[in-house]
């Protein structure tokens, strides 16, 4: 089946198998390894991407089913030269151990504070419900969320 969708800003016209999950077109055709396939099962959370604004799980969700959709992956964050507010409050506040779930980490987040910049820490605490981490403990990956807040509520850029 032919799609269309935008992703990372790069509008993309792909021809795919019905039954190829999102997370495989991005990771396999699209050459976007920062989302990771963890569980396969939509528990652990890894695999999370932004479509038109809302995350999702990328190992649950159809390729076809994101035809003339808008798709952020961690990759379109920022770059290793130019970290987004988010990601570099990670990296300040060493919000990150092995990595692995950390992209899926940061897609929630990011999705969270842009349509809820004045988020709890409680509030950020239920949406990272969703994700498994088995080395930071969460506290820092919290920490990281509410210094980034301020860039997200259109202050300074409060990861510098």
């Amino acid at each position: 089946m032919k799609i269309a969708l935008t992703v990372n800003g790069e509008a993309r016209q792909l021809d795919v198998e019905p039954r190829l999950t999102l997370a495989d077109l991005l990771r396999d055709q699209l050459r976007l390894t920062g989302t990771h396939l963890g569980c396969e099962h939509g528990v652990c959370g890894a695999c999370t991407v932004i479509v038109d604004g809302a995350p999702v799980r990328g190992c649950l969700t159809l390729a076809v089913q994101s035809d003339g959709c808008t798709i952020t992956t961690v990759e379109g964050l920022g770059s290793p030269a130019a970290l987004s507010p988010l990601q570099a409050a990670f990296k300040r506040c060493h919000a990150l151990q092995c990595g692995f779930c950390t992209p899926g980490i940061l897609m929630t987040l990011h999705a969270l504070l842009s349509s809820e910049p004045d988020a709890s820490e409680d509030r950020i605490k239920e949406a990272l419900g969703g994700h498994a981490c088995r080395c930071t403990g969460y506290l820092p990956i919290v920490e990281a969320a509410c210094v980034a807040q301020p860039a997200y509520q259109g202050g300074a850029d409060a990861a510098v």
